[in-house]
């Protein structure tokens, strides 16, 4: 699919650009690790909580560990317990003054936040692409008409541009989700030491803006016993909503694979479909098993961060791993990616969606409908009739457009005997077979949010501003990070520059 390819290739081009203009950053617990013990020395010297005359030697002790944490295989430290004796080789214990008013709880609940905050702009991304994709097809579907289905029965016409922009609009709010979560996980622990604070005059904002967080944490006890179990927590609700939202369109999807004849499918090859080792007709749709699989990774790795969560007191590490919350993270960015691999594979039928709606009756709701909206008969008298008339139709394997108009009357008369409606269909044969037509039912829908042409372009314009919305959020968050800290590299340097 043209539009597809477009996408990807413009894609490339963004990460090939932004991969020549700024080199790959582990953002890993020994570089945030890193990051504090900077922002601490240029802090606490400026403001008269470490001695100045000790600073040189303590930033090039920092600068030593870190630089050997960045040399190939080299070993990178993730907890304070472990990064310290390598500071402590590398400037004495005098470097240990770096620890007033910190513990490895804020350090490691400030850690986890910026890893998950990192992640969260990472799924973000990934999010917003496959709603992309969504969103791009559907465009090229708005007159594509297909039956739609409920409790897994055929059930009405519909545009299928307009069932993708629903999906579309559930992942939305999952990235409505991300934003909201993100700015309760954009805050900085540091300051808050174990439970209580600490007699040290801390300046955490400054610290904060160092880091690139947006705020603090207000609460020191909430700092690191509650807030950083929660934010996991939240998160994998997020990774459970996308999952879910994943496995209901390939479940739709994979309906299809059990008709002799479907009208939607995966184009063949490719990683999209594999033969059968034994039946040399059938092609499986491995993209979509493969896909489903990793939904349901995601589904159970979320679960499982709730129930490291549970029953445990205040501050307890059980829900905190960063691997496992990194790992939970990816499992939904990998399977919106198979989505949107799905969604670039699919080969739709028109004709053969269309054949499907008019061997059914998919239609006979508008037939009760038409008669309320037009003549007045009460929906549920209406409904009677077109009930009967599919009864009889079923029972005499009539198609709706092959239903002979004085059946129907005949049909109708019966419907309304004995009571005070007019005996006589008040529908012309004319309107009696547009009013089963699947194209006219979705054109001439009225309502806001409906399939009708003007609604589509409508809602099509809406989806793409929030897709451009998301992308500027993600760009700003991520710039703000950047900024942030450029500006603590630029002014560490220079107290490892500093004469002697």
């Amino acid at each position: 699919m043209k539009i597809n390819q477009l996408a990807a290739a413009a894609a490339f081009c963004m990460c090939a650009t932004s991969a020549l203009a700024e080199k790959p950053q582990v953002r890993d617990e020994f570089f945030w690790l890193g990051e504090i013990n900077k922002a601490t020395t240029i802090i606490n010297s400026q403001e008269g909580l470490l001695d100045k005359a000790l600073v040189p030697s303590i930033a090039a002790g920092i600068k030593t560990v870190i630089d050997n944490g960045n040399a190939p295989g080299a070993k990178r430290p993730s907890t304070v317990i472990t990064f310290e004796p390598l500071l402590i080789d590398a400037a004495g214990p005098e470097v240990t003054l770096l620890h007033a008013g910190r513990s490895s709880q804020d350090m490691h609940a400030t850690f986890r936040a910026a890893i998950l905050r990192d992640e969260l702009l990472d799924l973000a991304r990934q999010l917003n692409d496959t709603s992309a994709t969504l969103v791009s097809l559907a465009a090229q579907h708005v007159e594509t008409i297909v039956p739609n289905y409920t409790n897994g029965v055929a059930a009405q016409p519909n545009s299928y541009g307009h069932y993708l922009l629903g999906h579309a609009a559930g992942l939305e709010r999952d990235a409505q989700r991300i934003r909201e979560t993100y700015a309760r996980v954009d805050r900085s622990a540091m300051g808050t030491t174990v439970l209580n604070g600490t007699s040290w005059p801390l300046n955490r904002t400054r610290m904060a803006d160092y880091l690139g967080f947006a705020a603090i944490v207000d609460n020191a006890y909430d700092a690191s016993q509650i807030s950083s179990t929660d934010e996991p927590v939240e998160v994998g609700a997020i990774v459970t909503s996308i999952a879910l939202h994943t496995g209901q369109f390939i479940e739709d999807l994979m309906t299809q694979y059990a008709q002799p004849r479907p009208w939607i499918l995966l184009q063949e090859g490719g990683g999209n479909t594999y033969v059968s080792s034994a039946m040399p007709q059938k092609r499986n749709p491995g993209l979509l098993n493969s896909t489903r699989q990793d939904a349901s990774t995601a589904v159970t790795l979320a679960l499982g961060t709730v129930i490291q969560a549970h029953n445990i007191t205040p501050g307890m590490n059980d829900a905190k791993d960063v691997g496992a919350s990194s790992e939970m993270v990816a499992s939904a960015r990998k399977a919106l990616a198979g989505w949107n691999k799905i969604l670039g594979a699919l080969v739709v039928d028109p004709q053969r969606s269309l054949e499907e709606l008019n061997s059914d009756w998919t239609a006979s709701q508008e037939l009760a409908d038409v008669l309320m909206r037009k003549y007045k008969l009460p929906f549920r008298v209406g409904h009677h009739f077109a009930s009967d008339v599919v009864e009889y139709a079923k029972a005499n394997n009539i198609k709706p457009l092959d239903f002979p108009y004085a059946e129907a009357s005949q049909i109708y008369t019966q419907a309304v005997d004995g009571s005070k409606f007019p005996a006589k269909l008040p529908m012309s044969e004319e309107e009696f077979r547009s009013t089963l037509d699947p194209k006219a039912i979705v054109r001439n829908r009225a309502t806001v949010g409906g399939p009708q042409p003007a609604e589509m372009e409508r809602m099509l314009s809406v989806a793409k501003g929030k897709l451009d919305e998301q992308s500027e959020w993600i760009k700003q968050k991520r710039e703000r990070i950047s900024s942030s800290l450029a500006r603590l590299d630029s002014d560490f340097d220079g107290l490892t520059t500093a004469k002697q």
